[in-house]
């Protein structure tokens, strides 16, 4: 046999009782055919390109071919989740592994589809940070895992339960990952039964059928079966290897296990203390991945207790600040509109080196319309009257894209000048005024305006005095809404 690989990430289970130790592969192919021949429920397998995926992968794959044509009956649907900030590295390798799956599910006539599913431009990551302004992810405010990974997925799986009536999702999860997960399993799981009903999708059931594998079965698999679809798992050994972690599995419901320690997944997570994963695919020759790297630390530094102040308003984003007079200590809110405007900058600069130095072109850092969204809501929701966006590309890029043209009568730069020499004479906060004027703008023309007494009710009642002057109206011992 092979030698295994021996990954820092994976933890040392020599001395576990391995499945093959009592089960051969085509018991444990006969067990999956026996399952996919009871009922005509379609299945849907999470794909993450990790090597616990590509096992219940590849184990499916190899119990259908011992399935008569005519015993293939129902689809099977192989979903991987884009949460369109993936490594570069690992979306590279897996838009190419699932146009091989489906090259090669045709060429055998099995009834695999391969796909990915990604979040909506609202969901997308630079739209929340860069657009809304919300704070980096953490461990306290993990907002990316339900838009990034949940709602994609299930999107998919609602939608073929609406097609089909019920559904069976296949997921590469093994015991002993997460005890939550265990908990949920053992919680859900239908009495006699390999099923567990899904925590929260009506008519969805979960098939885990790796659930009794070690990390070490599950490379031993890979290394003695080879794949498939045609591709060679000593470049996944390797990429785990150069990567020093381990994966980030497809995310369907807030039980499942997520990336956690491991960085096999999101370029941008800072929920992780050190992305140990980027630096090591630098040092085993992806240099070109190094301002990747700096700006994600960048991200992570904004969440420092000492300055978050320096990139995130005093204010929540219901205008309200939260804080304590005693140690003049505030909760910090979403990311100032210059903050945004840096981290628009730095984005940019790295999707054009990317283009210019990353492998094939390097692919989309930032999509346009997500720059068109954020745009959007820097102008209609925090008083860009500058219009940014466009600006901030023109002078990464050199050129323009087509924009849209707002004929409604927007107020731009020189607006704001005069907005700010009026109001300071008068000591009444320009930033406020400017918003009740983007309220009036944005009912223009709609024949019914009975809302726009509680929007302009919603502005007037945020906090518009300065944090100083918060703090000092406060008693010395009050700590809580200020």
């Amino acid at each position: 046999m092979s030698e295994l690989p021996i990954l820092g990430a994976q933890p040392p289970d020599v001395d576990v009782p391995s499945v093959f130790d009592s089960r051969t592969h085509e018991d444990l192919y006969q067990e999956i055919r026996d399952a996919y021949c009871l009922d005509e429920r379609p299945w849907i397998i999470g794909y993450s390109g990790g090597k616990d995926s590509t096992t219940a992968l590849q184990l499916i794959w190899m119990a259908l071919r011992g399935l008569d044509r005519a015993e293939l009956t129902k689809p099977v649907y192989v979903i991987s989740s884009d949460t369109m900030v993936e490594t570069p590295v690992i979306v590279n390798y897996i838009t190419t592994t699932l146009e091989r799956i489906n090259e090669a599910a045709a060429a055998e006539g099995l009834p695999i589809e391969a796909s990915k599913v990604s979040p909506t431009v609202e969901e997308g990551f630079w739209v929340n940070l860069i657009g809304k302004g919300y704070p980096a992810p953490s461990t306290r405010f993990r907002w990316c895992t339900e838009r990034l990974k949940i709602n994609p997925a299930n999107r998919f799986i609602l939608e073929r339960v609406g097609e089909f009536g019920e559904v069976i999702v296949v997921l590469g999860v093994r015991k002993g990952e997460s005890a939550t997960r265990d908990q949920v399993m053992n919680l859900h799981r239908i009495p006699g039964d390999r099923l567990s009903r899904h925590t929260s999708l009506p008519n969805a059931f979960v098939y885990t059928p790796i659930e009794d594998f070690s990390v070490r079965d599950v490379w031993t698999y890979l290394i003695e079966v080879d794949s498939p679809w045609g591709n060679d798992n000593q470049d996944l050994v390797d990429l785990y290897r150069s990567a020093q972690s381990d994966e980030c599995p497809l995310v369907i419901d807030k039980t499942t296990p997520s990336c956690g320690n491991s960085r096999f997944g999101c370029w941008v997570c800072t929920v992780v203390t050190k992305d140990t994963s980027m630096e090591s695919m630098i040092a085993s020759g992806e240099e070109w991945l190094l301002p990747f790297l700096e700006f994600r630390d960048f991200l992570a530094s904004t969440q420092l207790p000492e300055d978050k102040l320096r990139y995130r308003d005093y204010r929540r984003m219901d205008g309200k600040v939260w804080g304590n007079r005693g140690d003049g200590s505030v909760v910090p809110g979403p990311y100032t509109l210059e903050t945004s405007r840096t981290m628009l900058r730095h984005v940019l600069e790295i999707h054009r080196h990317a283009l210019e130095s990353g492998p094939d072109g390097g692919g989309e850092v930032v999509r346009e319309d997500e720059l068109r969204e954020i745009r959007r809501i820097w102008r209609t929701e925090r008083q860009d009257w500058e219009d940014s966006v466009p600006k901030i590309y023109r002078e990464v890029f050199g050129e323009d894209l087509e924009w849209l043209v707002d004929d409604t009568g927007t107020f731009g730069a020189r607006e704001r000048v005069l907005l700010e020499e009026a109001c300071g004479p008068h000591d009444v906060p320009s930033e406020m005024l400017a918003k009740l004027l983007d309220v009036e703008r944005g009912m223009m023309g709609m024949s019914r305006r009975a809302t726009i007494f509680s929007k302009i009710d919603r502005v007037l009642k945020q906090e518009w005095r300065t944090l100083e002057e918060v703090l000092e109206s406060m008693p010395e011992s009050e700590e809580g809404t200020l």
